[in-house]
């Protein structure tokens, strides 16, 4: 005996022609970040940054308390946004404009919004591109975070016919006045060991570049509780039902979990840039996937001294991620070719940011 069930819809997520410019989008489930949220964060990425590591060395640079890693804030942010943006995604494709403008705390909540400022339907006639501009607020209504990204998101019926693009001036980059500093922060009496007594900002010059060495392999159960830890509920990265029957035939790592591992590793070398200020732009090159040796690589691209501050500067860097490879073996890590910027199939992640580093 067969029972007929009568299934009811439950949400699908938006599609890319269920998107507006100019639309809204006030994304549910507001986050409280724990302190077990920060430690499970360093459980995953290993990274060692001491200031989030010690309430002592906290207290020092001018924190009551510890606080939150501002890629783990960036990664709940984002998190907040997939239901609404990225559920259908193919791929999270990059990001420009990324500030952020105050500290979070464990104990502090998340919410995020986010307005439509761009689409572009792809020539395949099956996806699009959908740029969202989304800000974080705490609990006080105070903007921590704002950031653009841009995500490649699959059509729900090839046939229709979608309007002609509509694309956004993105900024190529966060000046030095947009970024904000603490208002707390001085790395006057910054300790030394707690950085294992590496370069500071008054050491490095404009193009050194800094293989880090060290490598993470990705394990199934880190990436994927990682990805778990910021509530992006993106099907590519937990579905393997589903992706048996995609290209890789693969679950995607979150882009933003290479990110992690990047800026873990490049603590060897770069231990006392000890807070993220901007991201100016971001690309993930080419995907990962569980199994993958991730190494980084820093190359200093600016310095700039802050007008009377003598204990910090800004370093922006451009930052790469590669997989399963050492840039000394490769041929070459990017080239153009017809005017357009190409990755070796290795690179994952090429990233341009700023870290407030002691001086």
């Amino acid at each position: 005996m067969t029972i007929q069930t009568n299934y009811l819809p439950t949400p699908t997520g938006l599609y890319f022609e269920d998107f507006a410019v100019g639309q809204p989008l006030v994304h549910g489930v507001p986050r409280t970040i724990t302190e077990a949220d920060c430690t499970l964060y360093t459980a995953l990425t290993g990274s060692r940054f001491a200031l989030h590591c010690a309430k002592t060395v906290a207290n020092v640079v001018g924190f009551a308390q510890m606080p939150v890693d501002n890629f783990l804030l960036f990664h709940i942010a984002f998190g907040k946004t997939v239901n609404d943006v990225s559920l259908n995604a193919v791929a999270n494709l990059g990001y420009a404009e990324v500030t952020f403008k105050r500290p979070a705390f464990a104990g502090d909540t998340i919410k995020v919004v986010s307005e439509v400022i761009g689409l572009k339907e792809n020539s395949n006639g099956k996806t699009g591109v959908v740029y969202v501009h989304s800000t974080a607020v705490n609990q006080d209504d105070h903007i921590v975070l704002s950031f653009k990204r841009w995500v490649m998101v699959h059509k729900k019926d090839v046939h229709t016919k979608c309007p002609a693009p509509q694309l956004p001036e993105l900024a190529s980059e966060v000046t030095a006045t947009q970024q904000v500093i603490p208002a707390q922060m001085n790395l006057a009496d910054w300790p030394d060991y707690a950085s294992d007594s590496q370069l500071k900002a008054s050491d490095f010059n404009v193009g050194d570049t800094y293989f880090h060495r060290d490598g993470i392999t990705i394990n199934d159960s880190d990436h994927s509780l990682a990805t778990r830890l910021y509530q992006n509920n993106a099907r590519v990265h937990f579905d393997q039902h589903m992706m048996d029957n995609s290209k890789h035939g693969k679950r995607l790592v979150y882009g933003g979990h290479i990110i992690s591992l990047c800026r873990a590793l490049s603590y060897n070398g770069l231990g006392n840039g000890i807070w993220l200020s901007a991201i100016h732009s971001g690309s993930h090159c080419n995907p990962s996937f569980a199994g993958d040796t991730i190494y980084a690589q820093s190359s200093i691209l600016e310095i700039t001294d802050v007008a009377e501050r003598d204990d910090l500067a800004l370093v922006k860097i451009n930052m790469l991620g590669i997989k399963n490879n050492n840039p000394e073996q490769m041929e070459y890590l990017t080239q153009t070719i017809d005017g357009r910027k190409k990755y070796h199939s290795d690179v994952v992640l090429d990233l341009v940011l700023t870290i407030i580093m002691v001086k």
